[in-house]
C-alpha cells in the first residue's frame, strides 16, 4: 500500500478544491491518502508546517507520493530537501516556488526565499510532474516552466484551468488521478 500526501496552499485546508475527491479515489484504490491541515494558513511559517508533518514521518517510504497544490508545492520541495530517503513521485499543481511576483509573496517567504537545492530534490524524487494552467492568475506559466526545468521535467499544460482550484471549477481532477495511478502501478 502506498501513501499519498496532499498538501494545500495559502489560506487553504484539506476539504477544499479536488483534495477530498482525489483522497476518496485513492483510498478506494487501496492506497492511503493523507491531506494534513497545516496551521496559520493565512500567515504560514515553514517551520510550523514541518513540525506538524513530523507526525507523518513513519508513513514515508520509497512508495510515497507527494501532491502539492500552490504553496503545498513549495512545502513538498522543502520536505524533499530535508529527507534522508527518496520517495516515488511528486505532482506539483499550480505550484508556488521562489518569488511569484504577486500579493502573496510576503506571506510565503519562509517557504520561498532561500534557494532550493535542486540536486537533493531530484535525488530524493525520481519522478516529478508539473501541472499548470495557461491562464493561472497568480503564477505565470513561465515560472512553472522554470520550475519544471529545475526538476528535469516538462509542464503538463491545462487549458483554461486558472489556479486549478475550486474557484476554477476543479472539485474533481481526473487527469491528475490518472497520472498518480499510473505512477502507483509502477514497480520500484
Amino acid at each position: 500500500m502506498s501513501t499519498v500526501f496532499i498538501f494545500h496552499g495559502v489560506g487553504g485546508h484539506s476539504g477544499e478544491n479536488w483534495f477530498p475527491w482525489i483522497k476518496e479515489q485513492l483510498d478506494e484504490e487501496g492506497h492511503h491518502a493523507i491531506a494534513p491541515d497545516f496551521p496559520h494558513t493565512d500567515h504560514p511559517k515553514l517551520e510550523e508546517w514541518l513540525e506538524l508533518f513530523k507526525r507523518y514521518e513513519s508513513d514515508l517510504n520509497e512508495e510515497t507520493i507527494f501532491i502539492g497544490h500552490s504553496l503545498g508545492g513549495a512545502f513538498a520541495l522543502r520536505l524533499l530537501e530535508r529527507m534522508e530517503h527518496p520517495i516515488k513521485a511528486m505532482f506539483l499543481v499550480a505550484s508556488v516556488w521562489g518569488t511569484m511576483g504577486n500579493k502573496y509573496d510576503p506571506v510565503m517567504t519562509t517557504f520561498t526565499e532561500a534557494p532550493y537545492n535542486w540536486i537533493i530534490i531530484r535525488n530524493n524524487c525520481p519522478h516529478v510532474e508539473v501541472l499548470h494552467a495557461d491562464n493561472d492568475p497568480y503564477i505565470r506559466l513561465s515560472l512553472a516552466e522554470e520550475l519544471a526545468k529545475n526538476l528535469g521535467t516538462k509542464v503538463t499544460l491545462i487549458r483554461d484551468g486558472k489556479h486549478l482550484n475550486e474557484a476554477a471549477g476543479f472539485t474533481e481532477f481526473p487527469q491528475l488521478l490518472t497520472r498518480i495511478l499510473k505512477q502507483l502501478q509502477q514497480t520500484s
